[in-house]
């Protein structure tokens, strides 16, 4: 039965300062560090022997599962890098104090922003340095491909592609794999997973370095989901998928 690993960043220093993080690159805190170990920690005590693992190419998921790894005797493991597992980008937000941007826009509007599905905060041109084409990781990319903003709805669309070409061919292989991201592309691998409607994904929350593990079928639909090591105030999202004949891989 091939088994998915999600596993959520620590935090990182703009987490610390209540700023939009996004696609902007920053590194953990020593807090978010201190959970990165807890999650490999987890891992060994549950014995999931990762055998490979996917991340974005952004710093505080890559040490996260570094440190994580490390923690768990696997960090020699194959470790895969790619841009469509990046963090949501939040357009002119980024960079933003949230509650300063709340008493700009109003809490009711950033709220919308935040956790609706489809509907995307005010983007940025292409001549707004914090738009991904001044970023040096991005420069083989076609133009169109790098967002100025995004909604989850647009996460989903980007992150599809590589959960098919990339994460499924390894589950469908039989390894364990670990997928360290961040909370809105791994809010939109599980809305995919678990078929979770556009009107209730608003309601997930993916906890900060606790691992969260699927069960998976021959046809990578969850049979079973659970967290490592945490109380029963945190809840794993439901398994329980509409019926569907077309299988995802």
């Amino acid at each position: 039965m091939p088994q998915l690993v999600l596993l959520r960043h620590g935090q990182s220093t703009w987490n610390a300062e209540n700023r939009f993080t996004g696609w902007h690159d920053v590194a953990l805190t020593d807090l978010g560090r201190e959970e990165a170990c807890r999650a490999g920690q987890l891992l060994g005590e549950a014995g999931v022997a990762v055998d490979v693992v996917h991340t974005s190419v952004q710093q505080r998921a890559i040490t996260t599962a570094n440190l994580a790894l490390e923690e768990a005797g696997r960090l020699w493991v194959d470790q895969h890098r790619h841009w469509r597992l990046n963090e949501r980008h939040y357009g002119d937000l980024q960079g933003r104090d949230k509650a300063e941007t709340a008493d700009r826009y109003g809490a009711e509007q950033v709220h919308l922003w935040r956790r609706s599905y489809d509907i995307a905060p005010p983007s940025i041109d292409e001549d707004d340095p914090r738009h991904p084409c001044h970023d040096p990781r991005y420069a083989t990319l076609a133009p169109d491909l790098l967002p100025g903003g995004e909604c989850l709805a647009d996460v989903v669309a980007r992150m599809l592609p590589y959960w098919y070409d990339a994460i499924a061919v390894d589950l469908l292989a039989g390894r364990e794999v670990l997928v360290a991201a961040h909370g809105n592309s791994l809010r939109a691998l599980v809305k995919h997973l678990c078929r979770i409607p556009d009107a209730e994904i608003t309601g997930l929350e993916i906890p900060t370095g606790v691992p969260l593990v699927f069960d998976l079928d021959r046809r990578l639909r969850p049979v079973r989901s659970e967290y490592l090591g945490t109380t029963s105030e945190v809840a794993p999202p439901s398994t329980e998928a509409e019926p569907d004949d077309t299988a995802d891989a």
